[in-house]
């Protein structure tokens, strides 16, 4: 049986130096069936990424994968930058984007809420700060469902 996870972990082992040669943040990298396999490599940098960018990183990483030969099937290879509204997933995103507005969705209430949006103040071992409106709250990193950079609203 294929292991999606195992394979996106060792791809992202295996690109996170050539995008950093490159001069991009490894952002994320996904394995997943969507009318056949993506293997999706998110990169972004200071400045925003351009398609050049991603078409460079592109060349190089296929040129990898077919000398590793780590995924058993066809695949669609996708390079991309994460885009406004990104997914946050690993604590040094929310780290990097600190300062910034979010949406925080939680597997469980906190004060009778199920999701917050607010500006990115820290994070510490196990919670993210987030600023609200008319307060702060530390959300632990364990009860957050989902998390994504948003549009400020206020």
């Amino acid at each position: 049986m294929l292991d999606a996870k195992k394979i996106a972990k060792t791809v992202k082992e295996l690109v996170k130096p050539i995008s950093e040669n490159l001069g991009f943040r490894l952002f994320d990298v996904e394995f997943k069936p969507e009318n056949g396999w993506v293997l999706r490599i998110i990169i972004d940098k200071e400045g925003g990424v351009t398609i050049d960018d991603c078409e460079e990183l592109s060349k190089r990483v296929s040129a990898l994968l077919d000398v590793e030969d780590v995924i058993p099937q066809s695949y669609f290879l996708e390079v991309s930058s994460p885009g406004l509204t990104r997914e946050l997933k690993e604590k040094w995103h929310y780290e990097f984007f600190k300062g910034k507005y979010a949406r925080v969705f939680l597997k469980e209430k906190i004060d009778n809420k199920q999701e917050y949006t607010g500006y990115i103040d820290s994070t510490d071992n196990d919670n993210l700060v987030l600023r609200l409106l008319d307060k702060t709250i530390k959300i632990p990193f364990e009860k957050i469902s989902k998390a994504r950079l948003d549009v400020e609203k206020w």
